[in-house]
């Protein structure tokens, strides 16, 4: 198989760090609409600037429904691995990257000072790339930026071979890791990937981009405007032109204002214009987050418009039937990653190549999507006491706790092992 090269990689991922950029300035609210129309005047657009966090919550309510909880036949012991290297952290950081900038890496690296455990750490589509193989959702080869110097230039860089890891300082190679396993110990996770984009769809579309400039347009529009609603325009007509002008501060914050009649008996018209409605404002903002619930499966109650009072966990369930979907499918594709992880890391440490064939067998297992109530727990110790009468032992505790995410006791008797 011939590789393309280092200096291939390092063109790739400057061809899509902006893209992936973008997504995270998004995500960290720091990029802001900067046309908010022709009526208002530039020296106002920058005093007012709102800051909508959608984007960031269309990931965030997503990946807090996504907890991995581990390996089933795990033959490699690959769970040593992971409860070695902070997985409390690890997990969630893989998914979170992989929804914003659609897909995340890890990167496998030997122990430190004689340490069999290997290294893992998350690194984000800005940092590294590779050359997919859709077969196997592994890497034919990877390259990746382990640091960076203040103004973002490399300092350290990876190249990852099926047998080899070499580290780059300065351009330079410095280091080389022996790699058993057969593939780059740079492994990928994507989020809905296909055929045309094998590295995913980032969670936060181009859609979801401009509904969210949308919202912060609109914000900064209604305060401008809410300056003339909190003081509504006055007027005053018949004033005799000789007057002393009107102070215009003083008339709009005044309560009680004093007009005499002229030397022909006729005084002052005070009147004041339709204040301005704040409705329209609020009805298109309304109309903004209903197009970005469409978009990422969350509801009207997701985006801070309360639509009902509060349900029951079947209801928010149902509700969210769109985003359990979404949910489902991301645990496949991520599922793939951790075990494929688990396996490379498990071939580091013992020093062997193991068969592709051992992912078959290792199962990756997950929390629920959606936690029951006590309401939905009866329904489904009811439904399993009467499957296992009909079918025995067809519901055991493992069965049980996939569906409940609720750990069994080690008491717990009269269900199958």
């Amino acid at each position: 198989m011939a590789l393309h090269g280092i200096d291939y990689l390092r063109h790739k991922l400057d061809g899509k760090r902006d893209r992936v950029k973008l997504r995270y300035d998004y995500y960290e609210m720091k990029k802001h609409a900067t046309d908010k129309g022709v009526l208002i005047p530039s020296w106002l657009k920058n005093e007012y600037r709102a800051t909508v966090g959608w984007c960031a919550k269309s990931v965030d309510s997503l990946s807090d429904r996504l907890n991995f909880d581990g390996i089933e036949d795990d033959v490699v012991n690959a769970t040593q691995i992971f409860d070695l290297n902070n997985p409390d952290i690890y997990f969630d950081a893989v998914i979170r990257e992989a929804l914003i900038g659609a897909c995340s890496f890890t990167h496998i690296a030997h122990g430190a000072d004689g340490d069999m455990t290997p290294r893992l750490s998350v690194l984000t589509a800005m940092d590294a790339t590779g050359v997919i193989d859709e077969q196997t959702g592994l890497l034919k080869e990877g390259y990746a930026i382990l640091d960076r110097d203040k103004y973002g230039k490399p300092i350290l860089e990876a190249y990852f071979t099926p047998t080899e890891t070499v580290y780059f300082e300065g351009g330079e190679p410095t280091r080389v890791e022996q790699n058993p396993s057969g593939y780059p110990l740079l492994v990928p996770a994507m989020f809905r990937p296909d055929s045309k984009r094998p590295f995913g769809h980032s969670r936060i579309s181009r859609a979801c981009m401009y509904y969210q400039r949308l919202a912060e347009t609109t914000l900064e529009r209604s305060e401008v405007s809410a300056e003339f609603y909190s003081f509504p325009q006055k007027y005053v007509t018949g004033l005799d032109p000789d007057a002393q002008p009107l102070d215009s501060w003083r008339a709009t914050v005044s309560t009680m204002l004093r007009f005499d009649k002229d030397e022909s008996g006729d005084s002052p018209k005070l009147g004041q214009f339709a204040q301005q409605s704040m409705q329209p404002f609020i009805e298109q903002l309304r109309m903004s987050a209903s197009l970005f619930a469409g978009e990422t499966g969350l509801t009207m109650d997701d985006m801070g418009f309360p639509q009902v009072n509060p349900s029951s966990a079947e209801a928010i369930k149902a509700s969210h039937d769109t985003l359990g979907r979404i949910a489902r499918r991301a645990q496949k594709n991520f599922g793939t990653a951790f075990v494929n992880v688990g396996l490379l890391s498990a071939s580091v440490r013992d020093g062997e190549m193991y068969s592709r064939s051992l992912v078959s067998r290792m199962k990756p297992r997950w929390m629920p999507v959606f936690e029951p109530d006590a309401s939905a727990l009866a329904v489904i110790g009811d439904g399993a006491n009467k499957i296992n009468t009909a079918v025995p032992n067809f519901f055991d505790k493992d069965t049980l706790r996939k569906l409940t995410g609720i750990e069994p006791s080690e008491e717990a008797v009269g269900l199958n092992e």
